[in-house]
């Protein structure tokens, strides 16, 4: 538990002791509305002024390039913990695909912040934004972020992100050979699979776990 100062307001105070309850119990941080709700704030503007001061005042670090990216200090400017992150490589169409790879990772590819328990331990793992609601009966639904292991390998019935060469676009289905054709299965009982050649798919990444972030 982080030990606050007599600087600190009573709000801030109740902030900080939102965010270490938070973390502790996520292992990631909460977006500015959810302390908003849990410390019941008037608006998100106060929230933000108020964590303007415990990071003036070194209890917490701040990087606005990263969504969540609140890093909680341990009262005397060190990190209590190392944050992990995985880039997010883009948006990935669940119902409608849309190209999503990138040729390089650039320096200003988005970083989002996760724990070892969504990344199951991949060391390598990568998130994507899904769009569209096919995969909604997996609970993945539009706006979601999926974290993902890149393979190119898949069992049938696993949920991964492939490449349609021909189509030059990539979708996130369950995917099924059968002979020669590939059937990628939506999870939405209203839409029907996409029927391919076996050889028009190239796996891309295997899901590992959805989030879902507020931007």
């Amino acid at each position: 538990m982080v030990q606050a100062g007599d600087d600190l307001s009573a709000r801030q105070r109740r902030i900080l002791e939102f965010l270490d309850g938070f973390m502790a119990e996520k292992d990631y941080p909460p977006s500015i509305r959810d302390i908003q709700q849990g410390c019941e704030i008037s608006s998100t503007s106060v929230v933000d002024y108020n964590l303007k001061r415990l990071e003036e005042r070194g209890y917490i670090r701040r990087d606005r390039e990263v969504s969540r990216g609140i890093e909680l200090l341990d009262g005397s400017g060190r990190r209590r913990r190392a944050p992990l992150t995985v880039p997010v490589l883009g948006k990935i169409a669940a119902g409608s695909p849309i190209p999503t790879f990138p040729e390089t990772l650039g320096a200003d590819v988005e970083q989002i912040e996760v724990t070892r328990d969504q990344t199951k331990g991949r060391a390598q793992a990568f998130a994507l934004r899904v769009e569209g609601t096919s995969m909604i009966d997996d609970l993945i639904n539009d706006g979601d972020i999926v974290i993902l292991e890149p393979t190119n390998t898949c069992d049938d019935g696993e949920r991964v992100a492939v490449w349609l060469k021909d189509e030059g676009e990539t979708t996130l289905k369950r995917l099924y050979r059968e002979g020669e054709r590939v059937r990628l299965q939506p999870a939405n009982a209203t839409m029907d699979p996409i029927y391919t050649a076996a050889n028009n798919v190239e796996v891309q990444g295997r899901l590992l776990s959805t989030l879902r972030f507020e931007g």
